[in-house]
């Protein structure tokens, strides 16, 4: 379960990276208004604070990312840990607060990450 957790993290990563990329530089492409359902407007008027979100889901992606390479068994498992269950905290607050489908994109695979990380 340890490797299927890890491979899961790693993705879950990847997803953080590619967010930052939609919200720090592609918010106002056609591609960053599709994704977030948004009018050129609304873009225009948010970019600034879809930038600093961006920022944030990169720390999220570095922070799985130092877990997944941290040679140090107990640390790499303490920042696997506290970096899903912030995911989880961000996806539930998004699905809450904005359409519940960040909380399935972002909350419940960090979820089954960290079921599968604690039980692996």
């Amino acid at each position: 379960m340890t490797v299927a957790a890890d491979i899961l993290i790693g993705l879950i990563a990847l997803l953080h990276v590619y967010i930052l990329v939609l919200e720090m530089f592609l918010w106002t492409t056609p591609r960053g208004l599709r994704v977030f359902g948004q009018s050129l407007q609304q873009a225009k008027a948010s970019q600034t604070l879809a930038a600093n979100q961006g920022l944030y889901n990169g720390f999220l992606a570095a922070g799985l990312i130092w877990g997944l390479v941290e040679a140090t068994p107990d640390t790499a498992f303490a920042a696997k840990v506290f970096f899903l269950g912030c995911v989880i905290v961000a996806g539930v607050y998004g699905g809450l607060t904005v359409g519940m489908r960040i909380a399935l994109i972002q909350a419940a695979p960090a979820a089954i990450a960290l079921v599968l990380l604690l039980f692996g």
